[in-house]
């Protein structure tokens, strides 16, 4: 190409094409075309970020015409939002020189205490080791996972995971570019014999994995829960294989049928983090978490969280402690649980009702999910548009899974429609799920629908209990 002559004007470069151009004239391959400029400025670990499949549902499933099975956002109408404003307006009049300044980074001591005796309830208390002293705060869960894997992972690290696992952890692993590695679950929860040859295939492999991340209760997206018998199982192997185990547990006091088992760390201090946040339980729009760590680690994560965030809010901090200590939070516990027993009852009537043979799911005593399973051979994520088009969203398991399996699983949750736009949701849901299986029949298998994954389901039909596969 020749040089532009005189008078006229060099025609603007885009800086992606400008360093195309450049890498041309030195002879080296240019990038394909892109619409960021900044493709090859970014970190490596940046590289392989993806947007959650969730996140992408938010647009579609918050229209007004689409009953949304996908997200998990609580019931905050369940609050006595009157008294709560109250409270919040109180705490500006009275204490905002305090509670609108920065504040410490491992958060308040009133804080802390008032997290034992919430932690309490669970069986956490000072003969498990449980002291304000050795709890962190933190901007909510999310934050106690990601300053869990800044302190432990390196690039190429392994984690053990549920299969499938919660997406917003996958996707703070996915940053941290370790490699997480599934371990399969049943109706009873994760299976120790699976724990045990994981572990020894990662061995095998040269590597070790550094820590299990596990959500034992009401577990998020399965919704099954890790029996008492396999909650000892599965600490005493991680103790021989020298594994660490972060608990997650948003849940653990959402439940239906009675009381849930004893948290891992009731039942062990050394090696076991505890994860938990008050998103569940009052208002995630505050995003306050917190994690129990050994008392060794303790230092590190509050070094880690000024790093990040300087300090959690002290506004919402205080405004937790409050609610803790003026508020009646025991009995919104209650409130709570019942009004998402009803609704889970809801979604599993409507399931039994209408759901076509073949189509199998979990059945949660808590939490604020169901874990479905397609017929044989459905693809839940090419399912997704179809039922957009009829009104109905739900997450698709793909994104539950680091490996890109689930296709036929799809999580459905209860927590937020009402137990009426629930069952009008499931009605949808099965009508395109009908229609998928007569596309199928008459123009067979396709492309799509292989693995199934997940815990071991039951189909509730005719009065009697169908087992459905083992899918782990």
């Amino acid at each position: 190409m020749s040089a532009p002559q005189e008078g006229q004007s060099t025609p603007s470069r885009t800086p992606a094409a400008a360093r195309a151009a450049a890498a041309r004239e030195l002879g080296r391959p240019s990038a394909a075309t892109t619409l960021d400029d900044y493709t090859d400025r970014y970190a490596q670990r940046v590289r392989g970020m993806t947007a959650s499949e969730i996140r992408a549902l938010f647009a579609v499933a918050s229209r007004p015409e689409v009953v949304s099975l996908a997200g998990g956002a609580p019931y905050i109408s369940a609050l006595p939002l009157d008294a709560v404003g109250e409270m919040l307006a109180r705490l500006v009049a009275e204490h905002g020189p305090t509670t609108l300044q920065y504040g410490i980074g491992q958060g308040t001591m009133e804080l802390r205490e008032r997290i034992c005796e919430v932690m309490a309830l669970s069986g956490i208390d000072v003969s498990s080791g449980a002291s304000p002293e050795d709890v962190v705060v933190t901007v909510g869960g999310q934050q106690a996972l990601d300053l869990i894997a800044r302190l432990f992972l390196d690039p190429g690290d392994v984690v053990l995971a549920e299969g499938p696992t919660y997406v917003g952890a996958l996707g703070v692993f996915q940053a941290a570019q370790a490699q997480v590695v599934h371990v399969p679950m049943d109706d009873d929860g994760l299976i120790p014999e699976a724990l045990e040859q994981k572990i020894a295939e990662v061995g095998r492999s040269g590597r070790r994995a550094k820590f299990l991340y596990t959500i034992p209760t009401y577990q998020n997206p399965a919704g099954v829960t890790l029996t008492e018998e396999r909650r000892e199982r599965v600490l005493d192997i991680c103790e021989r294989a020298g594994l660490l185990v972060v608990e997650d547990d948003p849940y653990g006091q959402l439940g239906f049928e009675g009381e849930a088992p004893a948290p891992l760390r009731a039942r062990r201090r050394d090696g076991v983090f505890y994860l938990s946040t008050f998103s569940k339980t009052f208002a995630p729009g505050l995003r306050v978490g917190w994690i129990l760590a050994p008392h060794a680690v303790r230092d590190k994560l509050v070094i880690a969280t000024e790093a990040q965030v300087l300090c959690p809010s002290a506004f919402a901090q205080a405004a937790v402690t409050t609610y803790l200590s003026d508020m009646p939070w025991r009995e919104q516990l209650k409130t709570y649980r019942e009004v998402y027993r009803e609704r889970r009852d809801a979604l599993l009537t409507a399931l039994a009702d209408m759901m076509p043979p073949g189509v199998t799911w979990t059945r949660p005593a808590g939490g604020l999910f169901v874990w479905a399973t397609l017929a044989d051979g459905l693809d839940a994520k090419a399912m997704m548009p179809r039922a957009i088009s009829a009104r109905v969203a739900y997450v698709p398991g793909t994104g539950f899974f680091a490996d890109g399996t689930g296709r036929a699983n799809l999580r459905l949750n209860f927590s937020f429609p009402p137990p009426e736009r629930i069952r009008e949701g499931v009605r949808r849901l099965a009508r395109v799920v009908e229609q998928e299986m007569a596309l199928r029949q008459v123009f067979g298998a396709g492309s799509g629908g292989t693995g199934a994954s997940g815990p071991a389901v039951r189909r509730v039909q005719a009065g009697a209990d169908t087992p459905g596969p083992d899918l782990a």
